[in-house]
């Protein structure tokens, strides 16, 4: 290793178990706040929020609110993105912090149709815009964050520590709404029980305050030499630069589909009454639950394996199989079979997806610089989820209540969607031999295998040492 490319990679007693303690519990909070809203969006917002008239009408209002919040995200990636690149990933989470936290409290706070009538609903689009803005920042920043401070032949294992926060953040949002839900009066729950978790949002302020302030900033972000390097405009670098990456990972980007089929269609499809399936809704909560559960256990060995045969195989197998499994899981809700939906939940979502969802924390920041990574994986994913996010409406069009053979419509949209990504990500470079230093370089040439393996074994081992 060069003294120019090692002033770039973590030495001696590294930040990298910090780092991914911080990102895991950042991501999981603020994800929490995130995804409680979706939740809420599939199960009682249709009927607070919005007019009694059409329920139809009501969970297609209801779905597109949850979507706004992605849309809001680009607009968030481009300035909380060059925040990230010209002031610190430190700063940067912190900002997503608060945003998301204060935006959050706010929905609970706000009062429902019969009190105000159309404000009801503008004003729960108008937070949840802000969320969308918040929440873009999060995992760009938490995973170059993570990255940067990872050892070499480790940053695959490390980085996946960002998306188990955002899965345990997910298992809180729908776990907050189990007792909730079950131990309620339905009339108790839909006048004010549903505000509690978002309430509780306060805590993620504060405890997400406490713990990003612990990390160091990265030895990549602080190198002299890279500073002297820092672009003024990271956003217009990263689109002259990197544009052809940037445009990858927003096709791959769109395997987001797959949790909104999971947790947001899903939802809607089984426990709203005008689709006529009638699953409990407390019984339909432990479904995503228990996925994701699955899910934290599994993400940690994915990113690992990514350290092992690189990020690409896991990756583009993942998105395939998953795409594949949407079916299954679909036809089981249409079917009624709750034992059937939870197996094709636990395969679907909480295995075979996570071929995609641990890798891409370090593949994405990988494909690009340090000058601009933050900016262009910030900008790149949140295109493509945002594009993802019209997707509960648009099924919900395509395959309404009391049309034949919904599994079967929103299935095929949803496997075609995977594919695509699965193409993106062939297309791409692998990354998971290449120096710090020479990441985002179209040229840059990997490290020999046997050096690497050599390489990785000393990052091992010296974990294991408490290093």
């Amino acid at each position: 290793m060069s003294t120019a490319t090692a002033a770039h990679e973590p030495q001696g007693r590294h930040q990298s178990k910090k780092a991914a303690a911080s990102g895991w519990i950042g991501s999981a909070l603020e994800y929490y706040d995130f995804f409680i809203y979706a939740t809420a969006a599939a199960l009682i917002f249709p009927q607070i929020f919005f007019p009694k008239g059409d329920p139809g009408i009501a969970i297609i209002a209801s779905l597109a609110t949850y979507g706004v919040g992605y849309v809001a995200r680009p607009i968030g990636a481009f300035v909380l993105g060059h925040i990230g690149d010209t002031h610190g990933r430190k700063k940067v989470l912190v900002w997503c912090m608060f945003l998301m936290g204060f935006s959050t409290i706010a929905v609970g706070l706000l009062p429902t149709y019969e009190q105000i009538g159309l404000w009801a609903p503008f004003l729960l689009v108008v937070c949840r815009l802000v969320q969308g803005f918040a929440v873009a920042g999060e995992i760009s920043g938490a995973s170059s964050m993570i990255l940067e401070h990872a050892p070499f032949g480790r940053r695959g294992f490390f980085a996946s520590f960002t998306l188990q926060g955002v899965q345990a953040g997910q298992i809180l949002a729908a776990a907050v709404f189990l007792p909730l839900a079950h131990y309620m009066p339905e009339e108790s729950f839909n006048a004010w029980g549903w505000r509690i978790p978002f309430l509780l949002s306060f805590i993620v302020i504060v405890a997400g305050y406490i713990i990003r302030r612990e990390v160091d900033e990265t030895p990549a972000f602080t190198d002299k030499t890279e500073q002297k390097q820092r672009a003024r405009s990271p956003v217009l670098d990263a689109f002259k630069y990197s544009w052809g990456d940037m445009l990858r990972v927003v096709l791959m980007a769109l395997m987001n589909v797959i949790p909104v089929v999971a947790t947001i269609f899903g939802a809607a499809y089984a426990v709203q009454p005008a689709y006529g399936v009638n699953f409990a809704k407390d019984v339909y909560l432990w479904i995503p639950v228990m996925g994701n559960i699955l899910a934290v256990v599994v993400i940690p060995f994915v990113g690992n394996l990514s350290d092992r045969i690189g990020r690409k195989p896991p990756l583009i197998v993942g998105s395939l199989l998953a795409g594949l499994l949407a079916f299954g899981y679909l036809y089981a809700i249409s079917i009624h079979n709750v034992t059937l939906a939870i197996v094709m939940s636990l395969l679907m979502w909480g295995v075979v997806y996570q071929g995609y969802n641990a890798v891409f924390p370090s593949f994405y920041p990988e494909l690009f610089p340090t000058r601009t990574r933050v900016s262009a994986m910030a900008i790149s994913q949140n295109v493509g989820t945002a594009i993802t996010a019209m997707l509960p409406a648009l099924f919900t069009i395509v395959a309404p209540p009391g049309a034949q053979n919904i599994w079967l419509t929103v299935g095929a949209i949803a496997f075609g969607i995977t594919v695509i990504a699965a193409l993106a990500a062939a297309s791409a470079r692998e990354t998971f031999r290449i120096q710090m230093h020479d990441l985002g370089q179209s040229d840059a040439k990997p490290v020999p295998l046997a050096d690497y393996q050599r390489q990785r074994a000393a990052a091992v081992a010296q974990g294991r040492a408490g290093a």
